[in-house]
C-alpha cells in the first residue's frame, strides 16, 4: 500500500515499483494492483475505483462521527470487509450446531466465543457496528439449534428467537458477540 498526493505521481510509482520488481524477477498481481482515489468530505474529486480491501477490512467512503463535535461527516475508513463476513459466517456453518441438539447453550458458548472473541479484537477496532451481521448470524443458528432441542420451539422459530432474548438479557457475558449489542436488543 503506497500513498500518493495525485494520481499522476501514483502512476509514475507504480511504473517505478514493476521496474524494480523485473529485476527482481518479480512482478505486480495485476487484479490486487491498482490505484484507489481515498474520497472524503475533503477530497471531492472522481475515480471510478474508491475502495480496497486489505488485510480483511474493507477501506471505502462511510459516514462516521466526529470525535469530539460529533458531527456525521464522510470519511475514509476501514470496517470489516464482505469477503470476511462471509468466511466468518462459513466458520460458523462449519461447527454445525444446528445438527447437535445433545450440545447446551454452554457448550456452544465454550466453543464458539474463542473464536467470535478473536473476530471481535481484530475487527472490532474499526466500526464495531460492520460486525452486527456476524452477531445476527449466530443468533440465528442459536435460535435454530433451540428449535431443533426443544419441542416447544419445534415449528416456532419467532419464539426461539424471544426466548434467546431472554437469556440474553438474564446472562449478557454468557456469549462474547451478545455485548455487541445496543441497550436490551441483540444485534
Amino acid at each position: 500500500m503506497i500513498h500518493c498526493q495525485s494520481e499522476v505521481e501514483a502512476q509514475s510509482v507504480c511504473e517505478a515499483l514493476k521496474i524494480r520488481l523485473a529485476e527482481c524477477r518479480l512482478e505486480l498481481h495485476p487484479t490486487k494492483t491498482r490505484i484507489v482515489y481515498c474520497k472524503d468530505d475533503r477530497r471531492q474529486g472522481k475515480s471510478e475505483t474508491v475502495m480496497f480491501d486489505f488485510l480483511g477490512y474493507c477501506f471505502r467512503p462511510r459516514s462516521v462521527r466526529g470525535p469530539y463535535s460529533q458531527k456525521i461527516f464522510c470519511g475514509f475508513t476501514p470496517a470489516v470487509s464482505k469477503s470476511v463476513l462471509n468466511a466468518m459466517r462459513a466458520t460458523i456453518r462449519d461447527l454445525n450446531f444446528r445438527r447437535r441438539p445433545n450440545l447446551t447453550l454452554d457448550d456452544i458458548a465454550r466453543e464458539l466465543n474463542p473464536i467470535v472473541r478473536g473476530w471481535i479484537a481484530y475487527y472490532g477496532q474499526y466500526m464495531r457496528s460492520a460486525l452486527y451481521p456476524m452477531a445476527r448470524y449466530i443468533n440465528q443458528t442459536i435460535a435454530i439449534w433451540l428449535k431443533r432441542k426443544y419441542k416447544r420451539f419445534r415449528h416456532r422459530l419467532g419464539r426461539a428467537r424471544i426466548f434467546l432474548e431472554k437469556i440474553a438479557r438474564e446472562n449478557r457475558r454468557l456469549f462474547a458477540h451478545w455485548q455487541l449489542g445496543i441497550g436490551d436488543k441483540l444485534a
